[in-house]
């Protein structure tokens, strides 16, 4: 392993509770550690084999495997029965449940969420009446947030693909907005030792900018009072308590102070200008990676003030009409066959294919299609041609699916034959669609015909190694 910058090094010593000693041994012991996040959506229990030992003591669903597995031939994985996580950043459900009211529905925003950790974190807790809205900005990587989610299941998030500053057009309405900042990635040296070379104090200060640049373009979006939570996987002042101190300033926000749990090795921070709290992870202090997180609250400021601090392109927010693209009440009799709790839904035709979005969030939908580029939205239910439902594989993976379709359990074996979409053989005299599943949670869909089982999994997420 490459040798820790001096720069960094000499930048931490000042920090309180950092083990100059200790944070270099750790590094240059190496090794991994691996957790995951079970999908509470999604009961199953898990084999006595599969290496999930200890829970994450800051995660209700967090747990440590006692070594890495190969998630990408683990059907359950690709099931959305968990996801891979690491631990430290886990912290978010803490933050969240002890600065927010999760008991009542609230609008989320994760603003910079491929590859889909955090959102997936924050769907888990949030109330089913709740909105999450999942952003990246970058287009290469919203495909693997909208899979991951599409994975999880659950119908109250809309992924977007939209800039910040975008962001704008919703005015004061978001309840909590969660920012993983991207960042110079000191907390990840560990992890991803090839990291090091990368790091520069140069690059620091590039993050810090950025930092500040998406910081000030998204918080027109959060309400006054409403919570935004920031967070990095870097170790550096610059991007952590020094951000906290800006937004402080910038922005009139109250720092948070919250509650850690006993021996949990969380290392509580104070700023230098305006005593802004913080919560640091060090690898040689917790089971976990570098980490870094803060909670704020938003100040309210006068108009004359706020008009000042907003973006002079950014449009204002008006009332966007539902849509009218609905489906016929024969239609909405055919999709009910396959659902759960279907009266508490609305659906929407696009061209052939039609969504299923919960009731609470036909307005939200349409705002956002006013305001932002959507790549998915609820679930995808499927086409309906000649009476008959074609059914997507989101239907198949989601918290909606009904128990009233056929089902086909099958072993490991061909479970991972169906994911690498071979043909797979089952005995049976039924014929029509079917869910294939794995220790009874559903993988996909195939239809049964006279002479041939077709598979249908998504040919860019089949499995390509044997």
């Amino acid at each position: 392993m490459n040798s820790l910058p001096a720069e960094l090094i000499r930048s931490l010593r000042k920090l309180k509770s950092f083990n100059e000693e200790a944070f270099i041994s750790v590094h240059q012991q190496g090794g991994q550690i691996t957790s995951v996040r079970m999908n509470p959506n999604k009961s199953w229990i898990p084999d006595p084999g599969s290496g999930i030992r200890d829970p994450v003591p800051w995660c209700s669903n967090g747990f440590y495997l006692t070594e890495r597995p190969s998630f990408t031939l683990d059907p359950l994985f690709h099931a959305g029965a968990y996801y891979v996580q690491e631990a430290s950043s886990m912290f978010l459900e803490e933050v969240l449940k002890q600065t927010v009211d999760l008991t009542r529905p609230v609008k989320v925003l994760d603003l910079c969420a491929a590859p889909g950790g955090k959102s997936t974190l924050i769907q888990s807790v949030i109330s089913k009446d709740s909105l999450l809205v999942s952003n990246e900005v970058i287009r290469a990587r919203v495909n693997i947030l909208s899979e991951n989610m599409t994975k999880w299941g659950a119908a109250n998030v809309i992924v977007t693909n939209n800039d910040p500053r975008d962001f704008q057009r919703l005015e004061n309405y978001f309840d909590v907005i969660v920012v993983d900042a991207p960042c110079s990635g000191s907390g990840l040296f560990r992890k991803d030792p090839d990291a090091i070379s990368e790091w520069s104090e140069n690059n620091v200060q590039l993050c810090a900018q950025r930092q500040q640049r998406i910081l000030a373009d998204v918080m027109p979006a959060l309400k006054e009072e409403g919570i935004l939570i920031y967070s990095t996987c870097s170790y550096s002042q610059d991007e952590d308590e020094e951000i906290a101190d800006w937004l402080v300033e910038e922005f009139a926000a109250d720092s948070l102070q919250l509650t850690v749990g006993e021996n949990q090795g969380i290392v509580e921070t104070v700023s230098a200008k305006y005593n802004s709290f913080g919560y640091r992870f060090y690898p040689d202090k917790v089971k976990g990676e570098g980490f870094f997180i803060a909670a704020f609250k938003k100040g309210r400021v006068n108009e004359e003030e706020n008009e000042v601090k907003k973006h002079p392109s950014a449009p204002l927010r008006t009332k966007a009409k539902k849509p009218v693209d609905g489906v016929t009440a024969r239609e909405r009799e055919v999709i009910k066959r396959s659902l759960n709790d279907a009266d508490d839904l609305v659906f929407i035709k696009q061209q052939e294919e039609v969504l299923a979005i919960p009731a609470t969030m036909e307005d939200a939908l349409a705002l956002m299609r006013s305001a932002l580029y959507i790549k998915k939205a609820g679930i995808k239910i499927g086409a309906i041609i000649r009476e008959e439902l074609v059914p997507a594989h989101e239907l198949a993976v989601s918290t909606l699916i009904g128990p009233s379709i056929a089902r086909f359990e099958v072993d490991k074996e061909t479970a991972l034959q169906y994911l690498r979409r071979d043909e797979i053989k089952i005995e049976t005299e039924y014929k029509g669609w079917a869910l294939v599943t794995f220790r009874a949670l559903p993988i996909g869909w195939v239809k049964v015909l006279a002479n041939r089982i077709n598979n249908h999994y998504p040919a860019p997420w089949r499995i390509l190694n044997r």
